[in-house]
C-alpha cells in the first residue's frame, strides 16, 4: 500500500494539485486521500474515485480483464451466458456423508 500511495503522490504532484484540490474532484475527504498516500489501507472506492480524478481509472481497469465465455460452456448452455457458480463434483467423495455406525 505504501507504494500505491506514493505513486498517487507522485501523479498528484505532477499535475501541481493541492491534496485538498484532488480530495474535492475524487470526492473524497483531504484525510482519506492523506491515509492512501501515506499507505494506510483505504476503501477500494476511495482508490478508484482518486484514480479518475487524475485520469488513471482506465489503468484501474486493466487489473481485471474481463472474463471470456469458455467455447465449450457456451456450446453446452445453447449459447447463454453463465449466471451461477456451481461446486464441481469431486468423484473421490461419496455422494452421502460418512456417519457412525456405517462402517459395513
Amino acid at each position: 500500500m505504501r507504494e500505491l500511495g506514493q505513486r498517487v503522490a507522485r501523479q498528484r504532484l505532477a499535475r501541481n494539485l493541492r491534496q485538498t484540490e484532488l480530495a474535492r474532484e475524487a470526492g473524497v475527504s483531504r484525510s482519506a486521500l492523506q491515509r492512501l498516500e501515506a499507505g494506510t489501507p483505504v476503501g477500494v472506492g476511495v482508490l478508484i474515485r482518486v484514480l479518475r480524478a487524475l485520469g488513471l481509472g482506465s489503468n484501474f481497469e486493466a487489473l481485471l480483464p474481463a472474463a471470456e465465455p469458455d467455447p465449450l460452456e457456451l456450446l453446452e448452455s445453447r449459447g447463454r451466458a453463465r449466471r451461477r457458480a456451481r461446486p464441481t463434483a469431486r468423484p473421490d467423495e461419496p455422494a452421502e456423508p460418512w456417519r457412525w455406525g456405517d462402517e459395513s
